[in-house]
Parts: C-alpha cells; structure tokens; sequence
C-alpha cells in the first residue's frame, strides 16, 4: 500500500531536548524507567498511526493476486489433460493447458504470437464443436460469478480486466472442477 502522507509522530524523528539533570548522575535504574518511559509513548504513538493508517486502506488484495510463480520455466511442465474427464470438463482442462502452454492475451481471442485469451483457448480446444464451447463458457461464467460476484458480465470482460494469466487461470481450474462436478 503506497505511504501518500508523513504521519509526524512517527516518521519523523522526535526532537530531543537536554535532560535537567546529566544521565551520569541517575542510577541505572532510573536511566531504565526513563528509557522505558520514552520507548512506550513512542510505541504508543507508533499504533496509533497504525490504526489510522489501517483504517484508511480501502482496497483488498487478493492473496492470489499477489503470489506469482517465478518467470524462469519449472522443472515439471504443465500437466496434460486427463483421458477419463467428462466431455466440458475435459475441454476446459485442455483450454488450461493450451493458455499455460501458448501464453495469455486480451484483447483478442489470439494474438500475434498465439497466446490466447479464456475464449480463444476454449474455441481452439473445442475443435469447432460450437455447443460444446458454448457449454464450456457457460461454466466458466458461472465460475466467474461465484468466485467474483456477478457483476461480470461476460467471460470476455473478465479476462480483459485483468494483467496477467493468474486469475483466468484460476478461473479454469475452477470451471473444470465445476464441469466434473456436474458431470458435464
């Protein structure tokens, strides 16, 4: 979350005066109780900045969101699709494999270096079956709409409303899981 204001009890250094009387002259056990003192007003202010710094945040992340996986290639590739999945799930599976495989766009069902988008990727896997790519993306809005409300109007607005293959790859996952659920 970007700091936007300087809260001037804590980030910046609290001005310091000369004490009354030198610290040689007090016993270590009043040094101890001064020391003290000080640290729990500046501990107090400290929270207090917190709380309204906490209570100022008005956006929620996703841990999903935030939690990439590395750029350089893993040792294992994806998993290819299973052979026994009911037909939609099965697509699906295979939609999520084409994105991870041929990379991710927006924008267009297939860019110019084939990465594809949730349709582009499901139309390809489909094979022409417009009814079975029909089904398949009536699952995947629904997974939409339980993971993300349903505020989304298409499957096509939501993956161009995002940056990255995270959430529509996500969203895959869940569709499939969805579709075998259903047995579709």
């Amino acid at each position: 979350m970007p700091h936007t204001q300087l809260s001037p009890a804590i980030d910046q250094p609290a001005a310091t005066t000369a004490p009354a009387t030198p610290l040689g002259a007090l016993s270590l056990e009043a040094r101890l109780a001064a020391t003290d003192a000080a640290m729990t007003v500046r501990l107090d202010e400290a929270k207090v900045a917190f709380e309204v710094n906490a209570a100022r945040a008005d956006t929620v992340v996703d841990l999903a969101d935030v939690v990439t996986v590395p750029l350089t290639p893993t040792l294992q590739p994806a998993a290819a699709p299973a052979d026994d999945a009911s037909p939609v799930a099965g697509l699906l599976e295979r939609a999520r494999h084409r994105m991870q495989t041929d990379g991710w766009c927006s924008g267009a069902l297939t860019d110019e270096t084939g990465a594809v988008c949730l349709l582009g990727a499901i139309r390809k896997e489909a094979g022409g079956n417009r009814g079975l790519e029909a089904g398949a993306a009536r699952i995947v809005l629904d997974a939409i709409h339980r993971r993300f409300g349903d505020d989304v109007d298409s499957v096509a607005a939501f993956n161009d409303a995002h940056g990255s293959s995270d959430a529509p790859l996500r969203v895959l996952a869940d569709a499939t899981a969805l579709a075998d659920i259903r047995g579709l």
